[in-house]
């Protein structure tokens, strides 16, 4: 790394006067532009450095490496003369040039995303739990626990750290959404919690106790309240975390410094829990049936349809960033029917995406793109797919098309046995782990056409963008 090098990258930004605010991650400079169209694309992809580009909610993001990128920003930083940006500044710059759909988009994001790990973690282990449990596939009819009884209990502790996550979900987005929100974390977290107290009837027992009549009921004053739990269920408490919020906020401004603590908090609690169960969580936990049952009734009457489009469009998705709207969904999917079969389509799109960069290995001549090529497939193999998606395929165009005709088969291909996974785990080859274990085989398939098709297409496609390009340049000559 020369500093001759990061030069070249201001200026292919459009100069350090084009460039507002930059922070970076573990892989790269995220900054914020005035003009993006001042963006040299071609001459920035060529620097030995970047390995691709791609703008999203606001933000430019040079790919750069990990171990490299902290090295480059700081040159970057000396250079350009920008202040040092936090990523929260820089998040801040950049949502001002979004609508408000973006802004909506990148508000579900940004509560999420910090709470993946766990999610995630939690998949692969209730994997492993499957892996162990479930008959019939090591042994006819059996299970590993049933044939070896004495790695019962140690399956069933994994199965406790696994499910914990999902037991305490509204904990979780409660301590990230009140964050978001501008609110006390720690306030987030009792919420949550309080929406899933052991006093209150499971979530997922309340469909059998309303059929028998049999649910326990608070009387506040004449008014009856369902004493019900919001296990599994996203929206309750995104709602309830925005309110409390906007509660402890507006309180906060108003309330003397030296009783904020015997005031602010009490509250907020207090209006938010009586909000939360009265009117909030009801209306909520209604409306969140209605998605899943919408989304239920598409996969279920059309599912050629539901699987051709999710499947195909989940790589635009990406591009735009909204594909983190869809994991509230498969967090209500898990909590209402038990499993999503929307998941399984991000793990083949992510796969095809892997193909389709190891293709470009081979078809391209450029030593540097063989080798980003080969690095960013293997990376999506394993379920991050920015490097292939935005280094390569994008970059190329067809490939990315290639990955997207896969991962559009493979999505018809679950969609028709309607492959649901009992958790959201890691998006690649590994995925099978969070597939319950009966769809397994339909799964394998559908992995094969998103491991074969985007290869095969990006080979022949290749071929010919090669061939074209040949032509060109003789023509040029001549």
């Amino acid at each position: 790394m020369n500093r001759a090098s990061v030069e070249q990258i201001v200026h292919a930004l459009g100069g350090k006067e084009n460039i507002l605010t930059a922070t970076h991650c573990v892989t790269r400079l995220r900054l914020v532009l005035k003009d993006e169209s001042k963006v040299n694309h071609e001459d920035l992809n060529n620097i030995d450095l970047v390995r691709g580009s791609f703008s999203t909610n606001g933000q430019f993001q040079v790919v750069i490496g990990q171990g490299t990128v902290d090295k480059v920003y700081k040159e970057f930083v000396s250079i350009t003369g920008v202040g040092e940006s936090s990523k929260e500044e820089v998040k801040d710059e950049a949502s001002k040039k979004m609508n408000p759909l973006q802004r909506a988009v990148k508000a579900l994001a940004d509560i999420f995303i910090p709470i993946l790990p766990a999610i995630v973690t939690a998949g692969l282990l209730m994997g492993i739990n499957n892996i162990l449990t479930n008959p019939n596939i090591f042994f006819d009819s059996k299970s590993v626990v049933d044939v070896y009884p004495q790695w019962g209990d140690f399956a069933n502790i994994i199965n406790l750290i696994a499910n914990t996550a999902f037991t305490f979900l509204p904990g979780l987005i409660g301590w990230s959404a009140v964050t978001k929100f501008g609110g006390s974390p720690i306030l987030g977290i009792v919420l949550g919690l309080m929406l899933v107290h052991p006093d209150l009837l499971n979530a997922w027992g309340y469909g059998e106790a309303q059929t028998k009549g049999d649910i326990a009921t608070w009387n506040l004053f004449g008014l009856e309240i369902e004493k019900v739990g919001y296990q599994g269920q996203v929206l309750p408490v995104l709602v309830a975390s925005y309110v409390l919020a906007k509660i402890e906020k507006f309180l906060r401004k108003r309330i003397p410094d030296a009783i904020q603590l015997l005031v602010v908090a009490p509250v907020a609690l207090l209006v938010t829990g009586f909000l939360s169960f009265i009117i909030i969580g009801p209306i909520t936990m209604n409306l969140g049936g209605l998605i899943t049952d919408g989304v239920v009734y598409l996969f279920d009457k059309a599912p050629i349809v539901g699987g051709l489009v999710y499947g195909g469009l989940y790589a635009p998705l990406v591009i735009t960033g909204m594909h983190h709207t869809f994991l509230a969904v498969d967090l209500q999917l898990i909590g209402t029917i038990g499993g999503t079969f929307l998941w399984p389509m991000l793990a083949l799109s992510n796969i095809a995406q892997g193909s389709a960069a190891l293709a470009m290995m081979l078809v391209t001549k450029n030593e540097k793109v063989k080798g980003l090529a080969g690095a960013s497939s293997l990376s999506a193999y394993l379920g991050v797919t920015e490097p292939a998606m935005f280094g390569v395929n994008l970059r190329f165009r067809y490939p990315f098309i290639a990955a997207i005709i896969g991962s559009a088969i493979g999505g018809i291909v679950l969609a028709t046995n309607l492959v649901k996974a009992s958790s959201v785990g890691v998006g690649g080859l590994p995925a099978f782990f969070s597939i319950i274990p009966s769809f397994w085989p339909v799964f394998f398939i559908g992995m094969g056409i998103s491991i074969v098709v985007p290869f095969l297409l990006t080979l022949v496609m290749g071929k010919f963008a090669n061939r074209k390009e040949v032509e060109v340049k003789r023509s040029i000559s001549q």
